[in-house]
């Protein structure tokens, strides 16, 4: 069993849930509501959203898988390569469009769980 993995599988549900609930909340609901915009950007960024919380969901078990089974490093080392690419990039958005990481904090979210996989590819 590896900790780190398995700690890092469980941010990652708890990343998943904020997604799906408070994001839901205040990213996709007020996109449905918006009558301002186009049907098809609309619904393909909300099509979006839901492979987002898919890709959430397959890297928390991906994760979990790895820390429970020893011979499943591959898992870790590809949930660590996605974290990785979605905190990068995370961190970098907001200061190129001038936002604040207040408003855009998702990087930071990912952050904890690359250094985890990290740690946990490396036992």
């Amino acid at each position: 069993m590896n900790t780190y993995l398995l700690v890092a599988a469980g941010l990652s549900v708890l990343v998943c849930l904020v997604h799906t609930f408070l994001g839901g909340r205040s990213i996709a609901v007020p996109l449905l509501k918006a009558t301002d915009l186009h049907p098809v950007p609309k619904y393909v960024t909300y099509y979006c959203w839901h492979i987002v919380t898919i890709v959430l969901a397959a890297i928390a078990i991906m994760f979990a898988v790895a820390g429970l089974k020893q011979d499943s490093m591959e898992l870790a080392w590809a949930a660590t390569a996605l974290t990785a690419a979605f905190c990068i990039l995370g961190l970098a958005v907001p200061p190129m469009k001038g936002q604040k990481y207040k408003n855009m904090p998702q990087g930071w979210l990912f952050l904890p769980i690359f250094l985890l996989g990290v740690l946990g590819g490396a036992l």
